[in-house]
């Protein structure tokens, strides 16, 4: 395309609290080699109670490209749709805090967006990356099939249609297909979003030209609050929508409750007890095996970790599911307030 027949771009970054990466997540973005013309970057931030507010009004005298937003609802949803109100682009892209592109990332992603007509959103995959043993063990750990089962994005060298992107670039016109962001989930947004779009008719294309690096949590606590309110909020995203799950998304709900399921029937039937430690010996062989794969392809000093970051992710998502099922289903959301969707953004 001619730089003339080029769409303004609008950047949309939902963040809170992030004052230890956002300054560098913007420079990548400045520093893309898309027309500046052509991009606007709007920050709506969730009422930071460190210094990111600071350090983005600071980028933002610097670059009018760059606005930033007062997001009083807190959340990542309601950022979204504050942003996508105020942007004036013909495409939006949604891009983290925790997240860095490459100078080629915005070009690569209309010129895919153009060249795939039929698509209504496009985008690529995601190297994950973090600090220290631990963290960077983490970050292997949620690249592997073991930790994420067949999600494209994350397992990269895949072009082709799929059922969610991360930092997908989307015609503006999609919001007057599905509407904006669901503002009553915390997680799950951009897949819920997504399924709307599908729903709808459109199809998502992943293409292996497009990356993107995603910095994620460093600490193993931090990692189980993660996959409990992935696993929490994606009960209520099938519910609303009443489809079912993809098996990367059903399949720790299932084994958590199989597990409990087993562990109380063997304190009343003996041969329960048989088939729990039969099923707990094939989940540890497993454990094993993934363990061995991580370690071929990212490392061997983490190899050793991979099994508890496994078994984090696992139980994390799957307990997270069975307390959905609980507040959602059988509860019907009882008692559910917005400090506490808050406090579960977190």
């Amino acid at each position: 395309m001619k730089k003339e027949e080029l769409p303004l771009v609008s950047i949309i970054m939902p963040i809170r609290n992030e004052e230890d990466f956002i300054e560098r997540a913007i420079n990548s973005i400045l520093s893309n080699d898309y027309p500046a013309e052509k991009m606007e970057i709007l920050v709506a931030d969730g009422c930071s109670d460190d210094k990111t507010q600071d350090i983005v009004s600071r980028m933002a005298r610097r670059d009018p490209r760059l606005r930033l937003l007062q997001n009083k609802g807190r959340i990542v949803s309601t950022g979204l749709n504050m942003g996508l109100k105020a942007c004036t682009g013909d495409v939006f892209i949604r891009i983290d805090g925790h997240c860095e592109i490459p100078s080629d990332f915005i070009r690569r992603s209309v010129k895919c967006l153009f060249d795939h007509p039929e698509a209504w959103v496009v985008g690529g995959t995601w190297k994950t990356v973090s600090n220290g043993y631990i963290g960077r063990a983490i970050a292997a750990a949620t690249q592997s099939p073991m930790g994420v089962g067949n999600a494209r994005h994350r397992l990269g060298n895949f072009d082709g249609w799929v059922d969610t992107v991360p930092y997908g670039a989307h015609h503006k016109w999609v919001l007057d297909k599905v509407g904006y962001f669901d503002e009553e989930l915390v997680r799950n947004q951009d897949d819920e979003f997504n399924m709307r779009i599908r729903l709808a008719g459109g199809k998502i294309w992943i293409s292996s030209e497009i990356c993107s690096t995603y910095y994620s949590r460093s600490s193993l606590t931090r990692l189980w609050q993660q996959y409990f309110q992935y696993g929490f909020w994606r009960v209520r995203t099938l519910q609303k929508h009443k489809r079912p799950a993809a098996l990367r998304q059903i399949v720790p709900l299932v084994f958590v409750a199989t597990m409990f399921g087993l562990a109380v029937g063997s304190i009343f039937w003996q041969p329960l007890g048989i088939a729990l430690a039969a099923v707990s010996g094939i989940y540890v062989l497993g454990l094993c095996v993934g363990s061995v794969d991580l370690g071929r392809r990212s490392g061997w000093r983490y190899a050793s970790l991979a099994p508890l970051i496994f078994l984090i992710v696992h139980f994390a998502y799957g307990i997270g599911s069975l307390w959905g099922i609980i507040r959602f289903v059988i509860l019907g959301g009882w008692k559910m307030t917005r400090s506490e969707d808050v406090r579960l953004s977190r």
